[in-house]
């Protein structure tokens, strides 16, 4: 298993948390990526393990960057997927899954995930991620949260999309089954970004991330800088909808919605079908709502 990452460092870690926020499905708004840089940044991080992105990336698709000086080329920037070491504002031991969702070798991917988490003695593995919704920029960023069966009391810590929902993975929903067979509490985050505000970063969903990660991890982290970008950008989303009467009605209605619907984590009357939130989420990637 070892020849599928490098292993830089072996730190002795006191029971850390496990935080996954891998590039991929799904993260509209950046919700996701632009928490955990938050999180890494300060304090800094240190590498623990680099994935083999031969193996497990498309570098046709995700190419790696040249750096070239006065025309001569001077080195490859690879793109990586790490697991890194942190911690929270106490000091306590923080893991960070991040870089590139795999192209390739999912199964593998995950079991080599799963023995790093055992190898490290994790108590509780939190993914991130964000998807668009009807929800209204006026409103605080709330999250719904999906587990396996053997962490279902974390997931209701956070609240769930009540009914039955099929629709395309990404590696983290692969992840929690194989932790969850493993014994290893996982529960993972999702915030709701305004469907018309997802392809661009809306830090409130950053901030609400990070305190969702708080609320069920116990640790102890800071989203004040989040939360005053996040003022900022509503600021601005307010000055472009009071622009545009029906851009005006529209925020009304989802206003109006959400405020009725206290206890769905959506924030809906209905739950979509597997169907529209399938196509809602592929329309979201491909770009064909920007």
């Amino acid at each position: 298993m070892s020849e599928l990452f490098e292993v830089h460092t072996s730190p002795v870690l006191n029971a850390p948390v496990l935080v996954v926020a891998m590039e991929g499905w799904v993260d509209a708004g950046l919700g996701a990526a632009n928490a955990v840089a938050s999180l890494t940044e300060h304090p800094p991080t240190t590498g623990v393990a680099t994935f083999d992105s031969d193996h497990f990336l498309d570098l046709r698709a995700r190419r790696p960057m040249v750096r070239i000086v006065d025309g001569i080329t001077t080195e490859l920037q690879w793109p990586r997927t790490q697991l890194r070491h942190g911690h929270d504002q106490t000091g306590a031991d923080v893991l960070y899954l991040v870089g590139p969702e795999p192209d390739y070798h999912w199964r593998e991917f995950v079991a080599a995930v799963v023995q790093l988490a055992l190898r490290h003695g994790v108590r509780l593995v939190v993914g991130m991620g964000a998807f668009p919704a009807a929800a209204p920029h006026t409103r605080p960023v709330r999250l719904a949260a999906t587990a396996p069966a053997g962490s279902a009391d974390l997931a209701t810590k956070i609240g769930v999309v009540q009914g039955e929902l099929e629709v395309p993975a990404g590696v983290l929903s692969a992840l929690e089954i194989a932790l969850g067979e493993a014994h290893i509490p996982t529960v993972s985050l999702w915030a709701r970004v305004p469907h018309y505000v997802s392809a661009m970063p809306f830090p409130l969903a950053s901030a609400a991330l990070v305190e969702g990660l708080a609320t069920v991890s116990g640790l102890q982290l800071d989203s004040t800088v989040l939360r005053a970008a996040g003022d900022r950008a509503r600021s601005q989303v307010d000055e472009l909808v009071a622009g545009n009467p029906e851009h005006v009605a529209m925020v009304a209605k989802l206003e109006e919605v959400i405020d009725s619907s206290e206890g769905n984590a959506l924030g809906l009357e209905e739950v979509p079908s597997a169907d529209e939130l399938a196509a809602e989420l592929e329309r979201f990637l491909r770009g064909e709502d920007r």
